[in-house]
């Protein structure tokens, strides 16, 4: 699937219209409902063999931000081979008790991997959380950037955003049909 069908498949699949509250509190009057291209496992694994290439090649393990993140760390750690880390919003008081589930974060290169971003709010959060657990990190990379100010956030606390697909590759005519 070269990338402006998988460009179109992801809009068709993931864009909705009406009245949306975002994370940030910005009301919108789109979203892209991550879990719809998650959910199609020849969608989702399309995607994260695309996104493969953007991983930077000091990578030792990618952190899927809970909850959508997790989906695209898993179906992405099976094409880059790369461990993966499940980074929770917040650590559960029982059980292990982590942060980052699974692939030790500790002293560690870290990619951290989300599904859409906007402001970028919830990736500077849990990288801040990631880096006082030991890990570096210095990249983040998505399937859509809505180019609403994330990446400029993410620059801010020293992270470089890399986006398989942005706002501007959703919205050209060809993709939408406009």
């Amino acid at each position: 699937m070269n990338p402006a069908e998988l460009a179109g498949r992801v809009d068709a699949a993931s864009r909705l219209t009406g009245r949306f509250v975002l994370r940030s509190g910005r009301v919108a009057d789109e979203y892209f409902d991550k879990y719809q291209f998650e959910a199609d496992p020849v969608l989702l694994d399309a995607l994260a063999a695309r996104m493969a290439a953007l991983v930077p090649a000091d990578t030792e393990v990618l952190a899927g931000l809970e909850m959508g993140g997790i989906a695209v760390v898993t179906a992405l750690g099976r094409h880059t081979g790369l461990p993966c880390a499940f980074v929770r919003k917040a650590a559960k008081p029982y059980g292990t008790a982590r942060l980052a589930e699974g692939a030790d974060v500790i002293g560690r290169q870290v990619l951290v991997v989300e599904d859409v971003v906007t402001s970028g709010g919830q990736i500077v959060i849990s990288t801040r959380q990631l880096r006082e657990l030991g890990a570096r990190v210095d990249a983040a990379l998505c399937v859509i950037d809505r180019q609403e100010g994330g990446t400029e956030a993410l620059s801010a606390e020293g992270i470089a955003l890399r986006a398989l697909l942005t706002r501007a590759d959703l919205d050209r005519p060809n993709v939408t049909g406009s």
